[in-house]
């Protein structure tokens, strides 16, 4: 018997169990990949296949065919030889962040728009969970769509009657142009939504391609993915499709993933290397503290979700809950965590006169609750304190009542915490690209408005602001448009300036981007892999002045670093309305730095302009994630296999994927083994028989590299 180690235990605390889903359809719909002219097969179906419905074609981005039917007339379609592949494990997700929510009035997304100009006459292509557009703000702006869930043309938000409903694709497009109570940041742009996300927000990388084909034939300017998941690879499907759609014209803009602070964590399709990521920013914040003066006591707060906020004017006495007896008008309550639910204990304290709330913890250290409950919500703050907090208040408040006042602590602009990170692997690009706010925003759901946090609250403010470029500069390109918003970005971080891969090029300023004379339109400097013991790598900067007078440009020369040797043009001069290539040198003495990822900022002027450029390398090796994802599921239309997927971001000797019980760790069986494996992309199939048990199972996969080290990493596997 083998028993898994203990720090497998804390990331299994962290992991979602998948839902499992056993409604049975009566019909089904599914989109297949196939060879040669899709259209041609097409036309063979509807002959020799007539009890099977053909919803659509695609031949763009992705080579295939939506079909619908009964299962048993569907497993016939799996043996015709124009058959490829049949996708439907669920892969992406939509990507809100419930957590770290500041409450209040929330972020506006018109706040973003400081010009005159509105979006009109550009077409934004939303791609998510659909869209309520009956909702009064978004009524002028919905434009069509397509739903690709159900294959049908009414691309609406999921409803209880389907599943799991959802509201995340109305949240997006109000950020991008709501037109009503609430303004977008550009509320004259025409929207329209493609359901590619189902009940509970998943759905298929097939249905997000299709959906971006759909979009791409109704000639949308714009595409808006705020979904992802957590395979950071370059070369993803779904970021391979949009870079095609890139080539095309179409400006993509992708959510970065809420799965920071850690590093390596960006997944596809924000991947890509020829779209816009996008991270999340949170905006300047006065933070409320307790204060208590004669002590001269701060308490840090934790807002819980739901409550109102804390903007108490002057300073209350406080009251513990379990000992006043009913007395605590005009107070501050004090509670100790317990088994009774926040909620409850918040609202007897509010029907007891209290003025707000504060529960602290039953063990060391944080935490953070939930308050929420629409039908009948706390109308007082409600906050947590820590443990040795709340003892010390119970302390201090023994006899006569001690007074607390409200303090704020200023926090600066930075980067939300579940941002996720760059690099991306095997090509060390750095992304997000850009960062835009996320946090506390303020937008349409069906039926009302609510504040969320997230990348996928970001993403569509940058989608926003690209509409607003287009209406000025009509005949920018998309590589123009993008060279813009990178060039003009303010880079975040007040004396400490936070790293590339946090925060790309910095935070959007649209503004400055239409205004800019001019456009440096690969401003993220990436050397590569330093293998060798020295080594030289060059990159070709693009810069574009936009001005009808020539400029002239200095670099500020980069500061000494052991085994770092920068050769940088020292002054150049560009021509009035002329592009010009700028050759940059980087010779790197392996020996005499460390091993792993470097990256900092390179300052280029022109004029009163300051420009910003970050730059990476690596030296030697990096300790990005051996794997990036393991899939199993039921091979679609089969009942007797399972489908099994795995990325590899470097050569391994031999790989183990081995099956542990997720609660006691021990082990059960090995699942899967592969010798000699390639970097990329790797599937098969494991039988019924061979898979084994039913039940929930805890896969570990475990990558032996050919330098005799090896990497482990957990995920959830359902076998059925």
């Amino acid at each position: 018997m083998r028993i898994f180690s203990t720090f497998l235990l804390l990331l299994l605390l962290f992991i979602p169990y998948p839902q499992e889903l056993h409604a049975e359809k009566e019909m089904e719909s599914i989109i297949i990949e196939v060879e040669g002219d899709p259209e041609i097969h097409k036309e063979y179906l509807e002959i020799y296949h007539p009890f099977i419905e053909v919803i659509a074609v695609y031949h763009q981005l992705f080579n295939g065919i939506a079909i619908q039917g009964a299962p048993a007339n569907l497993q016939k379609i799996e043996s015709l030889p124009f058959v490829q592949r049949i996708h439907s494990v669920q892969q992406y997700k939509a990507l809100p962040w419930d957590g770290n929510r500041e409450k209040g009035n929330g972020v506006i997304p018109s706040d973003l728009n400081k010009t005159s100009f509105t979006g009109k006459g550009v077409k934004v292509g939303v791609i998510d969970t659909g869209i309520d557009h009956s909702h009064p703000d978004l009524q002028k702006n919905y434009s069509g769509g397509y739903d690709l869930v159900d294959l049908d043309e009414d691309p609406m938000e999921t409803i209880p009657e389907q599943g799991i409903p959802t509201s995340h694709g109305t949240h997006v497009a109000g950020i991008i142009a709501a037109d009503g109570e609430l303004k977008g940041v550009a509320p004259d742009a025409e929207i329209y939504a493609y359901r590619a996300l189902g009940p509970g927000g998943a759905g298929t990388s097939v249905q997000v391609i299709a959906a971006m084909e759909k979009a791409i034939e109704d000639g949308v300017d714009i595409i808006n993915l705020s979904l992802g998941n957590n395979v950071n690879v370059p070369d993803f499907p779904t970021s391979v499709a949009v870079n095609r759609a890139t080539e095309l014209g179409v400006a993509v803009v992708i959510a970065n993933g809420n799965s920071g602070p850690q590093d390596w964590t960006v997944g596809s399709p924000a991947t890509a290397d020829k779209a816009l990521s996008v991270g999340a920013s949170t905006a300047p914040t006065e933070t409320p503290l307790l204060y208590e003066p004669m002590a001269d006591r701060t308490i840090p707060l934790t807002e819980m979700v739901g409550s109102s906020p804390w903007n108490l004017t002057k300073d209350y006495p406080i009251a513990d809950m379990a000992e006043e007896n009913g007395k605590l008008n005009g107070r501050i309550a004090f509670i100790k965590r317990g088994e009774t639910p926040f909620y409850e204990m918040a609202k007897r304290a509010e029907e007891k006169g209290a003025v707000a709330v504060v529960i602290y913890n039953k063990e060391k250290g944080m935490f953070r609750g939930s308050v929420q409950n629409k039908e009948d919500p706390i109308n007082i703050p409600v906050v947590s304190i820590a443990m040795e907090d709340g003892v010390w208040l119970k302390e201090q408040n023994e006899g006569e009542s001690i007074y607390l006042e409200t303090a704020y602590e200023h926090e600066e602009r930075t980067i939300a915490p579940f941002s996720s990170r760059g690099p991306v692997t095997v090509n060390w690009n750095i992304k997000p690209d850009v960062v835009a706010p996320g946090t506390n925003i303020m937008s349409t759901v069906p039926g009302g408005y609510e504040p969320l946090d997230g990348t996928s609250m970001a993403a569509p403010h940058v989608t926003g602001a690209i509409a607003l470029i287009k209406e000025a500069h009509p005949d920018w390109s998309t590589q123009q448009i993008f060279g813009a918003l990178k060039t003009t970005a303010h880079v975040i971080g007040e004396g400490n300036v936070l790293a590339p891969t946090i925060q790309g090029t910095g935070e959007i300023q649209p503004e400055k981007a239409i205004e800019s004379t001019t456009i440096i339109h690969n401003p993220q400097l990436n050397f590569g892999q330093i293998n060798g013991y020295r080594e030289t790598s060059e990159f070709s900067l693009t810069i574009e002045n936009m001005a009808d007078v020539a400029q002239t440009f200095t670099f500020d020369y980069p500061k000494q670093q052991n085994g770092v040797n920068w050769k940088l043009p020292m002054s150049f001069r560009i021509e009035a309305n002329q592009k010009k290539t700028i050759p940059i040198e980087l010779s790197i003495t392996a020996a005499r730095m460390d091993q792993g990822v470097h990256q900092g900022w390179i300052t280029l002027r022109s004029q009163d302009n300051q420009y910003n450029l970050p730059y990476i390398f690596v030296n030697q090796a990096a300790n990005q994630p051996k794997t990036a994802g393991f899939e199993f599921a039921m091979k679609t239309l089969s009942e007797e296999a399972y489908e099994y997927r795995i990325y590899l971001t470097e050569p391994a000797r031999r790989v183990e994927v081995d099956l542990y019980d997720p609660e006691s760790l021990v082990f059960k069986r090995r699942l899967l083994e592969m010798e000699n494996v390639k970097t990329g992309e790797h599937q098969g199939e494991i039988s019924k028989k061979d898979a084994g048990d039913t039940g929930y199972y805890l896969a570990v996969v475990t990558v032996f590299l050919k330098d005799g080290t090896y990497e482990s990493s957990p995920s959830i596997v359902y076998i059925e």
